[in-house]
């Protein structure tokens, strides 16, 4: 098992770079296809004030997901002690003290929210606090030990940061950006219950009622279903209201057939396939192909208006 990191790559770790750094990908995404919309293409942009948005929404994002994601981390210590995955992060494996790591979260946290009302505008600074807010209360503190549903009800602290990117240059949020949330929150709950499938036994060792624990596996294959239905039309709702168009819609229709052969895998896989710890686990091919249908989605979404417009 691999050992927990130390020093700046322990404070590294605590942020969760690899998820964070997406998720400010599609906010990047976000900005640039709305600057490119407005200005009519690509020549038409002031890219000096594209590239100074860019950076702020970056690193404010940054800093929110960082900011969250150590909260998270300090507050599920004792939990994440009782998981194969989470065992070795800084915090259970003792490399580091709570107090810091929590005084190192709320840092960051202040950081990104000061930092977008003082470089970007007020909306988008009031979207970062209301993230870092749900995300650290309503998700953390109060949903993921008490009800399966946790996912879907939390799930709206992971879809802003396209939401975030589109208000940081609209100073409001219109039926762009709530088609981009829309897409991020009907993808979150078939995306993390395929994790929590993968790894039930450990959610089952900390008690921590994810839908497979609580639920079932048929059950959640079931639920995770209803939502793939309900996203793949979504992602066609950016193309119907004008913000994208068709090497969008070729993408979104080419990326959707991938969903029903991963679920079509996982559906028939029975309980001790899901069960394993493998590579070939049909849960963890749709757990990994769900991340890499959202990094398509969104620079589709970019190529269009570069390319297109």
């Amino acid at each position: 098992m691999r050992e927990p990191t130390t020093g700046v790559r322990a404070w590294l770790t605590l942020t969760k770079p690899g998820v964070v750094v997406l998720l400010q990908v599609t906010a990047l995404c976000a900005v640039l296809c709305h600057d490119m919309l407005a200005a009519g293409g690509f020549s038409g942009m002031n890219w000096g004030d594209s590239a100074q948005t860019m950076a702020v929404v970056f690193v404010g994002g940054y800093l929110t997901a960082g900011g969250a994601n150590s909260i998270n981390m300090w507050y599920d210590r004792d939990i994440d002690l009782q998981m194969s995955r989470t065992m070795n992060r800084p915090l259970p494996a003792g490399r580091m003290q709570p107090g810091p790591a929590l005084a190192f979260g709320i840092i960051m946290a202040l950081a990104a929210v000061s930092s977008m009302a003082y470089y970007v505008n007020l909306i988008s600074a009031a979207l970062l606090l209301v993230t870092i807010l749900y995300y650290v209360f309503v998700y953390t503190v109060w949903l993921k030990r008490l009800t399966p549903q946790n996912i879907v009800i939390g799930g709206g602290s992971g879809a802003p940061p396209p939401v975030v990117g589109w208000a940081s240059v609209t100073g409001g949020i219109d039926a762009g950006a709530l088609s981009l949330f829309l897409i991020f929150f009907l993808l979150t709950p078939p995306h993390s219950w395929a994790l929590a499938l993968y790894r039930r036994r450990d959610y089952e060792a900390a008690g921590v009622p994810m839908m497979p624990v609580a639920a079932g596996v048929q059950a959640t294959k079931r639920q995770m279903t209803y939502y793939t239905a309900l996203l793949l039309p979504a992602t066609l709702i950016p193309v119907a209201i004008g913000i994208s168009g068709m090497v969008y819609a070729v993408v979104a229709l080419i990326c959707a057939v991938g969903f029903p052969f991963h679920s079509r895998r996982l559906w028939y896989a029975t309980d001790s396939v899901i069960a394993n710890i493998s590579k070939s686990n049909p849960a963890r091919g749709l757990f990994f192909f769900s991340i890499q249908y959202l990094f398509a989605l969104f620079v589709a979404l970019l190529a269009d208006r570069l390319f297109f417009l």
